[in-house]
């Protein structure tokens, strides 16, 4: 439980940013456009941006007074601008970063900008882990407004409570999806945190494994000693992060030596849980869930954890798991075709992947179809028979194009390539060329009652909007 330790004070984001006017390399991004809206609501803050493309994100800013060019050029930076905020993905070929480094312009990336934004707060919450993240900041998001705690939120999808990725709230609580690629969670100043799990990723920047595993006990190092790291204890060798921590740590999982489990799961016919979680052995919360699959068990199980830490009631907890819902591309049922249901999720790891197959298939269905669209080639490279063997589960496997995302083709990995390895293991796979010749092949082959899945963190989405059309 937090106790007498909690920290009793606030630093005002005015002393953290004492700038006018801030100028956003890649506003309309979901975490920068958010940063935005939180330093709106602080006022006295004179804020312009630019992105490649228009959207919703940016449309909303732009209703707000923030000023928004759509294509990034050097004639956007002024040298009477305080501060330039970039994200990770902004090189420094960029235009615009050429001339705020001509002009000596302060800079800062976005990851850093945010840890010092934290230090508003009292209780920044991160959820981290390779998977889950989106799913579970949202759990923590419900359980936090049915606590009436008015946290501010910033994650990954948006959450229909809100209808939104973010809100600006109170400074007591802020809830952060919190992310590993390029280090970028070991610039965050967390006061407790959630990791969920561990697992080969992001090989177009770590290393491998290990490296993997020595960021996250970095990360787990940053959290404060009367604060706690609450962590699934199926991560392999967990020990290794949390070993001589000074913070409170909380495990929960599968094993039988976790200090928070879940027992007597039952499912319903749409393979949503009910669970008791139990404390020490002592029952805690009856949780009923409103999303599908085993990993969601767990996924809340860690939500549990964290809310009791810090002294939520149970009605808050129960009901707030209950009321969540899902958020967008997390197995999100988008419509009927043909008498078969058409759902859409953003699983583009072996691990992921499995975790929806299986909560799919808990369902009553008759056959399973996954359109798959790799995404970057270092992963599809790097994975490819963990790919193939998840993808075995499925029914029907049709292969889309590889989502190129931030990387360019070196012609070393191509989707067929997981085709052949799908079929050297005696499954057929199909590789699609084109969304087009895709939609075409279900149309004649799908059948009442069979569920679709389109499947990956590209636009494989599109694909399942063009059969509801």
């Amino acid at each position: 439980m937090l106790g007498d330790k909690a920290i009793m004070h606030t630093i005002n984001i005015k002393n953290i940013f004492p700038y006018k006017k801030l100028y956003f390399i890649g506003i309309g991004g979901v975490s920068m456009s958010g940063l935005c809206e939180i330093l709106l609501a602080e006022g006295g803050y004179h804020i312009l941006g630019s992105d490649n493309n228009y959207s919703n994100l940016i449309e909303n800013l732009i209703k707000k007074g923030v000023t928004v060019y759509i294509g990034q050029n050097r004639d956007n930076i002024t040298e009477d601008i305080d501060l330039v905020v970039y994200t990770a993905a902004i090189k420094e070929d960029n235009e615009e970063f050429i001339r705020a480094k001509e002009l000596n312009l302060k800079m800062v990336e976005r990851s850093q900008f945010l840890g010092e934004l934290m230090k508003a707060y009292k209780y920044p919450l991160c959820i981290a882990g390779t998977h889950g993240k989106t799913t579970t900041s949202s759990m923590v998001s419900e359980v936090f407004l049915q606590a009436k705690k008015d946290p501010t939120i910033s994650i990954g999808g948006i959450l229909s409570s809100i209808n939104s990725n973010f809100k600006v709230g109170k400074k007591d609580y802020i809830v952060l999806e919190t992310c590993e690629y390029c280090d970028t969670f070991l610039k965050f100043n967390p006061h407790s945190a959630i990791i969920l799990n561990i697992d080969e990723d992001h090989l177009d920047y770590f290393k491998d494994i290990n490296q993997i595993y020595e960021s996250f006990r970095k990360f787990a190092k940053l959290v404060k000693e009367d604060a706690c790291l609450v962590i699934n204890s199926h991560i392999k060798d967990y020990e290794k992060i949390v070993k001589d921590l000074k913070c409170n740590v909380i495990t929960y999982g599968e094993n039988e030596h976790s200090m928070w489990q879940a027992k007597n799961i039952i499912f319903d016919e749409l393979g949503c849980a009910t669970y008791d979680a139990y404390y020490n052995n002592k029952f805690m919360y009856n949780i009923k869930l409103s999303v599908v699959g085993l990993h969601n068990v767990y996924n809340s199980l860690s939500v549990c954890a964290l809310a009791h830490f810090y002294d939520l009631d149970k009605e808050s907890i129960e009901k707030g798991l209950n009321n969540f819902k899902g958020t967008n591309r997390r197995f999100q049922y988008k419509g009927t075709f043909n008498g078969a249901k058409i759902i859409d999720d953003y699983a583009h790891h072996p691990t992921e992947i499995l975790a929806t197959i299986k909560a799919a298939k808990a369902q009553k269905i008759n056959n399973l179809w996954c359109i798959f669209q790799p995404h970057t080639y270092t992963r599809t490279k790097a994975l490819l028979d963990d790919f193939a063997k998840a993808l075995l589960e499925s029914d029907n496997i049709l292969i889309c194009d590889i989502y190129s995302a931030r990387e360019k083709d070196t012609g070393e990995i191509h989707a067929k390539d997981l085709v052949n390895k799908i079929e050297k293991l005696g499954k057929n796979a199909i590789y699609i060329e084109n969304f087009e010749y895709g939609k075409n092949y279900i149309q004649k082959n799908c059948q009442p009652n069979d569920m679709l899945i389109t499947m990956g963190a590209g636009n494989v989405y599109l694909l399942g909007e063009m059969l509801l059309s």
